[in-house]
């Protein structure tokens, strides 16, 4: 994440309806280097447990997108984006209620991520989808490269995230490097955010 944040940092003239991007990469940042530092002191002697991080991180990211989103084409699809966040949040509150523990030291929930992945996808296509009805050019938009960063993100890690649990039973060395899909995909998905932070045209998309 330290790469579209030194980009902003570089330009720090952005459109606003980038804002819930920007914070989420904030406190995206802030949730990883928690993770990090944890799994290092885990290395020598296991104090503290991350997996509720990547349930926080999990929590944050959607709602982040969702508000961006939903500012993001009014006119378009505008009561079903809103929808798509309420069933989101009732999901949130039934399954850490009757079924899973949201602070498991033992695992992060893969039920949360794949579930966001999936919400997060249909966001996405309900992007194109206006764009393209609305015959816009999707080059000239930062919006076009974080949506497709975050496409590629979502497509990649759905089935990881949804299977990623079960294996770690099964298999933990093929979970572990099936993980680095993972990693491979956030990077990529932060380059996208970069390039729609960097572009020698100031572009005019506001809330």
């Amino acid at each position: 994440m330290i790469i579209p944040i030194l980009l902003l940092l570089l330009y720090r003239q952005q459109p606003r309806s980038l804002r819930p991007i920007i914070i989420y990469l904030w406190l995206g940042f802030v949730l990883n280097i928690a993770i990090d530092v944890i799994a290092q002191i885990n290395a020598y002697a296991h104090i503290l447990s991350n997996n509720p991080l990547y349930n926080i991180h999990s929590v944050v990211r959607f709602g982040c997108f969702s508000l961006y989103f939903i500012h993001l084409q009014k006119n378009s699809f505008s009561s079903f984006k809103k929808s798509l966040a309420l069933i989101a949040l009732t999901f949130l509150v039934v399954n850490f209620i009757f079924f899973e523990n949201f602070f498991n030291p033992d695992s992060f929930s893969g039920n949360l991520l794949s579930v966001e992945a999936y919400f997060l996808l249909v966001y996405c296509m309900l992007f194109y989808l206006a764009e393209l009805r609305d015959e816009n050019n999707l080059f000239n938009s930062p919006h076009f490269w974080i949506v497709t960063g975050l496409s590629i993100y979502v497509v990649t890690n759905f089935f990881v995230f949804l299977f990623y649990i079960p294996m770690l039973d099964v298999n933990t060395h093929l979970a572990i490097n099936i993980w680095n899909v993972h990693n491979m995909a956030f990077i990529v998905f932060c380059l996208f955010i970069a390039k729609a932070f960097y572009d020698p045209i100031r572009y005019q998309y506001s809330i």
